[in-house]
């Protein structure tokens, strides 16, 4: 099984069983998101205690890459700090876009299986909408974010 491979089975599980996929409620911080070209509707739920990201879930529909990236982010971002979840979404953002970054894509970890994202330009958006709507809740945005 080569590295692509493993990637794709990466998304397909983070797709068929999501992760922390629910509402919190009452949630601290939470926001919405929405991309008008693939139908991606999405919220993001945390709760902070201390200055850290204590639980993080997101409830919504949307196609295999929205889902997969919204289970993989609240895995990645659960315990931690506002500061290093900002700086991990410009990391993955610079990955999905192919932004030139110094952050390899293998030390991102299982977000690392996002990065065959950025050869479809269109599915882009699909995969960094739960990290525009994460920083929309820590932002205290209450329009909704949308991809467009």
């Amino acid at each position: 099984m080569d590295l692509r491979d493993l990637y794709q089975d990466i998304i397909v599980d983070h797709n068929r069983s999501p992760r922390n996929f629910r509402l919190i409620d009452p949630a601290d911080l939470q926001a919405q998101g929405y991309n008008p070209l693939c139908g991606d509707k999405l919220g993001v739920y945390l709760n902070l205690r201390d200055g850290r990201i204590e639980d993080l879930a997101f409830q919504g529909s949307g196609c295999a890459i929205s889902v997969a990236s919204a289970s993989l982010m609240t895995e990645a971002v659960k315990g931690t700090s506002e500061t290093e979840a900002r700086k991990l979404y410009e990391q993955v953002h610079d990955m999905l876009t192919g932004a030139e970054t110094d952050v390899d894509p293998m030390d991102l970890g299982k977000l690392a299986a996002l990065a065959g994202v950025r050869e479809y330009p269109s599915r882009v958006k699909c995969a960094s909408l739960c990290w525009h709507t994460l920083i929309a809740a820590l932002d205290k945005q209450s329009d909704a974010v949308t991809t467009e």
